[in-house]
């Protein structure tokens, strides 16, 4: 697996996101890894050592996959610009009906005071 570099990185996924702009979507995974195989983090775990963790990220448009590893000081810089990216690209996202508060919990305590208003007949 070929790590980017976080500009580089930023860059393909910019252009990604401009590629399926009209079909096709861009998949975003972050996992915590420690980039270390199972036998090297043994060895450290026993000889006390701690592990540095960082996030891993992938990108994919099911024709390519990008990736980087960001640590903990270049966290911030990163979620930045990542954040500006994503805003900037989620436009075609479809706006959700929402459902006005008022006129429903109005309608609530409608039903709630006629039902216990009205005495039951047998």
């Amino acid at each position: 697996m070929v790590l980017l570099q976080l500009d580089p990185f930023l860059n393909e996924l910019t252009s990604m996101f401009e590629k399926s702009k009209e079909k096709g979507s861009v998949w975003v995974t972050l996992k915590r890894s420690s980039l270390k195989s199972k036998l090297q983090k043994r060895k450290l775990s026993a000889a006390g050592e701690s592990i540095e963790y960082r996030c891993l990220i992938r990108a994919t448009d099911a024709k390519r996959t990008i990736s980087t590893s960001v640590g903990a000081k270049d966290h911030l810089r990163f979620q930045a610009s990542y954040a500006t990216i994503l805003k900037a690209h989620m436009t075609a996202l479809k706006k959700r009906e929402r459902k006005d508060r008022k006129k429903s919990t109005e309608a609530d305590k409608k039903e709630s005071t006629s039902t216990t208003t009205k005495p039951k007949k047998l």
